[in-house]
């Protein structure tokens, strides 16, 4: 007897394949172009308000209350943007060696603004005429640690690397002072000569600052230490802004090129020389450890 062989049953049949090809959706948000814009705009006009704010404060408590709050909070949308947007560490924020680097930052740029201020008085330039208000510089104090932390954010942590990225180290570091000496034209005694020395002194050696170590904390410690130095201590105006009561009363007078003029002494020669300096000692650093990074070629 013959095995009956089962007859197998015939599946439904398949619905033929769309010959329609499928729409790739790229995401919003991981595009270069976009990411890099929104991190620009973003960091300006926080830059934008917290120094508005910081301009605003009027007595030492709120100052040195609020300023530090104000830079604890840039740093932290700061780190929160980038985990979000670049998908990746803050290591420019990372926490060893934080709190040293600040530190040597500071006292470099207190030395530094010591050393421009000493060579202008001995050439004539300065003049202390009396004592003026220790609450007036503790609310400087206060107001830069908001500024030295806004501007470095943006101009170091934002800027630059979108540049490097693109450019390399070089151009990075021109485009980022220019742009720094540029913005501080909106002040009212701003000058495009102030604004020129502040890219070169400033600009280049807090861009140096950043190369040199991979971290912010250095490039904040030497804008916090200058400002708070040249504004609170020996009473001159800091990159043309508004005058402010400060430790001593002083007076500035000679030629623009060895005072700054209404730019104050960021806008002098000596600021120019001194800093440039420290921007050469940093960039030798960080050429022997490895950090100045070419235009990446195009394929």
């Amino acid at each position: 007897m013959q095995p009956t062989i089962p007859t197998p049953t015939p599946s439904p049949a398949q619905p033929p394949a769309s010959t329609t090809p499928k729409t790739l959706q790229t995401p919003f948000w991981p595009r270069p172009s976009v990411r890099a814009t929104t991190m620009v705009v973003a960091f300006t006009a926080i830059m934008l308000i917290v120094n508005s704010v910081a301009a605003a404060f009027g007595n030492p408590v709120t100052a040195l209350l609020i300023g530090p709050a104000l830079g604890v909070l840039t740093l932290w949308l700061y780190a929160a943007t980038v985990r979000r947007l670049e998908k990746r560490s803050v290591t420019e924020l990372a926490r060893p060696n934080a709190a040293r680097r600040v530190l040597i930052g500071t006292l470099g740029g207190l030395t530094l603004s010591c050393v421009a201020i000493g060579i202008i008085a001995a050439a004539g330039g300065y003049q202390i005429i009396g004592w003026g208000s220790l609450t007036g510089a503790l609310t400087i104090v206060g107001m830069m640690c908001t500024v030295a932390v806004a501007e470095e954010v943006l101009f170091r942590g934002v800027i630059f690397p979108l540049v490097q990225q693109r450019w390399g180290t070089w151009i990075a570091l021109a485009a980022s002072s220019l742009l720094f000496g540029l913005i501080h034209l909106v002040n009212p005694g701003a000058t495009l000569w102030g604004a020129l020395a502040i890219a070169v002194e400033a600009g280049l050696m807090l861009g140096a600052a950043y190369v040199a170590t991979g971290s912010l904390w250095l490039p904040i410690g030497l804008h916090l230490g200058w400002n708070i130095t040249t504004a609170g201590i020996f009473g001159t105006v800091v990159s043309g802004g508004d005058a402010q009561e400060a430790l001593v009363q002083a007076v500035t007078h000679g030629p623009i090129w060895l005072t700054g003029g209404s730019f104050g002494p960021e806008g002098s020669l000596i600021s120019v020389a001194a800093c440039s300096v420290v921007t050469v000692i940093l960039l030798v650093s960080a050429h022997r450890n490895g950090r100045i990074t070419a235009r990446p070629r195009r394929r």
